[in-house]
């Protein structure tokens, strides 16, 4: 007899479009950089851990960055997603604008979103 899940899962597996398990290189890009970030600001991880994952994370974006700046239809892609990403070269290319800036990851992305130390020691904490 056959294990049901087994046979049900690759089933399902077949009937499942091609095309929605692929992302372009924008989207793809867009979730990278999100994961690095949860990365950089997850306040439970020992330095150490967050230092060797950040590297492993980072090369992974810069190789993303390239994919989609070389990518001819990234450039002819008129999608607000494409238009925002264009609009904004530091956040959308952080990777490659740290390495240009000499500047760390996180301080350029901080920088970016309008957050320095001053204004992060200023801050209350509370609710509204």
């Amino acid at each position: 007899m056959v294990p049901m899940i087994p046979f049900v899962l690759a089933v399902l597996l077949f009937l499942i479009p091609g095309g929605a398990a692929s992302a372009d290189a924008l989207e793809s890009l867009e979730r990278e950089r999100a994961r690095l970030l949860v990365t950089l600001l997850d306040p439970d991880r020992e330095a150490a851990a967050r230092q060797s994952a950040v590297e492993v994370a980072r090369r992974r974006l810069i190789d993303l960055e390239r994919i989609a700046l070389r990518d001819p239809k990234t450039a002819a892609d008129t999608r607000p997603i494409a238009r925002r990403a264009f609009a904004d070269y530091d956040l959308t290319f952080l990777a490659h604008a740290s390495l240009e800036r000499d500047m760390a990851v996180l301080d350029l992305w901080l920088e970016r979103v309008g957050l320095s130390t001053a204004r992060i020691m200023a801050a209350r904490v509370g609710r509204r």
